[in-house]
Parts: C-alpha cells; sequence; structure tokens
C-alpha cells in the first residue's frame, strides 16, 4: 500500500492511498445527491442567474458565459461552464503578464497562474469572484456527470502538462464545484498547499467529509475567506 504525504496549514500528515477505489454505495449516493441537488439549485436559483446575465451584459457588452476546457475524471477533458468575470481577451494577456510578473521578482509558481490583482477582471466579474457566483454555472457541469459538487478542482491541460506523477492522483475522483482546498484557505493557499489538498480527498473521501466541506462552503461564502 502506499502512501501520500500531504502539508495542510502547516500541519504533515501521511495517510493510506486509496484515491481509485471509493465503495460504489458512496459512489452511487453521492452522484445521486449531486443530481437532485443541482436540479433543484438550478430551478431555484434561476431568477439569480438571469439578474447575472443582464449584469454581465450592460457591463461590457460580451458574452455572458465563459467555457473553457478542464481536466476531469481520469484526465478526460470536459468544458467547463462560469460566468464571465474577465475581459474578452483575458486568455490573450496571460504571456504578457507571466512576463510582467517575472520581470517583478513574483514568478509565482510553475503550474498555477492566479493573481491577486488581476487587471483582466472586470467590475462585475469582481464581484461575482468575492461571492464565488461566477462558479454557480458549474451547476450544469454536476447536472451532466461531468463534475461531482464536492471534488479537486479541475486544472488546465497546460497545468497538468506540468504535473508530477504523485500529482496526477488527483484525477482518481470526479473534480468538484468546491472541494477540501476551497474552505481550507482559496486563494491564499500556495500551490502544494492545494494539491496536497486535493490529494488528500481523493485518498480519505467519505460522506463524513463530504458532509463537513458542503456546509463549511455556506460559511466560507458568507465571510469571503481566501477570496480574489
Amino acid at each position: 500500500m502506499t502512501t501520500i504525504t500531504t502539508r495542510s496549514l502547516g500541519t504533515l500528515t501521511t495517510f493510506p492511498d486509496r484515491s481509485d477505489c471509493a465503495p460504489l454505495f458512496y459512489t452511487a449516493t453521492k452522484r445521486t445527491f449531486d443530481f437532485v441537488f443541482a436540479t433543484t439549485a438550478l430551478i431555484v436559483l434561476s431568477p439569480v442567474l438571469l439578474v447575472i446575465a443582464v449584469l454581465i451584459k450592460l457591463d461590457d457588452g460580451g458574452p455572458v458565459f465563459f467555457t473553457q476546457t478542464r481536466v476531469g475524471y481520469r484526465q478526460r477533458h470536459f468544458t467547463m461552464f462560469k460566468f464571465r468575470t474577465m475581459r474578452t481577451d483575458a486568455e490573450q494577456l496571460v504571456d504578457q503578464l507571466l512576463a510582467a510578473q517575472a520581470a517583478a521578482g513574483n514568478a509565482g509558481n510553475e503550474v498555477l497562474f492566479k493573481l491577486q490583482d488581476d487587471p483582466r477582471i472586470t467590475r462585475v466579474g469582481c464581484f461575482l469572484r468575492r461571492t464565488s457566483l461566477d462558479e454557480l454555472p458549474q451547476l450544469f457541469n454536476v447536472l451532466t456527470g461531468r463534475m461531482s459538487l464536492i471534488g479537486p478542482r479541475p486544472p488546465l491541460p497546460r497545468e497538468v502538462a506540468k504535473f508530477t506523477p504523485r500529482e496526477l492522483g488527483k484525477f482518481n475522483a470526479k473534480p468538484g464545484l468546491t472541494g477540501l482546498w476551497q474552505v481550507m484557505g482559496r486563494s491564499t493557499l500556495s500551490w502544494e498547499e492545494s494539491i496536497n489538498l486535493d490529494l488528500r480527498y481523493c485518498a480519505e473521501r467519505s460522506f463524513g467529509m463530504d458532509t463537513m466541506i458542503f456546509f463549511r462552503t455556506f460559511k466560507v461564502l458568507a465571510t469571503q475567506e481566501g477570496a480574489y
């Protein structure tokens, strides 16, 4: 039996890797809950979704939704939906921002690109990100089964290209709309801490852990902990 060592908020923990052998009852029950919750949430929140769509359109006239290829369960690619929070030319500016970041002596990590004061974010987008309302369209991904309500963060293909064999272990679970690292610090965590928490979730996932993450997500959203 292999083990995974993870550091979460300063604590070093070693635990068995059971990431690819979740019980059938657990996975079936989780999928049922995902489907019922996503369906209900989309119906109940439909007026909120409409208001957000109008605000984005009025802000700069660009597309309401942002679609992006992400890597999910067993490294399968899928299209993830979000409300657009950045300028329409945001992807074209990545290389320019990376160069500016490196010139300033803040190269960050080699995998995850994320800026605290990203100049590409729109006025409406800033609010949506802090409240995590930009994530709501991912309920459609949950509905179709490409994502779960709770699971590891679904990375970009360019990020996965730099993963170590150990880090590829996060694809043994379906990606989630929220997850362990999102309720343990969100954007304030380093890449190492984030990937370790994803791996920890894959190894220790259970009804108890999912319930903890589910309810703690609402606390994080209410306080906007670690959001930018």
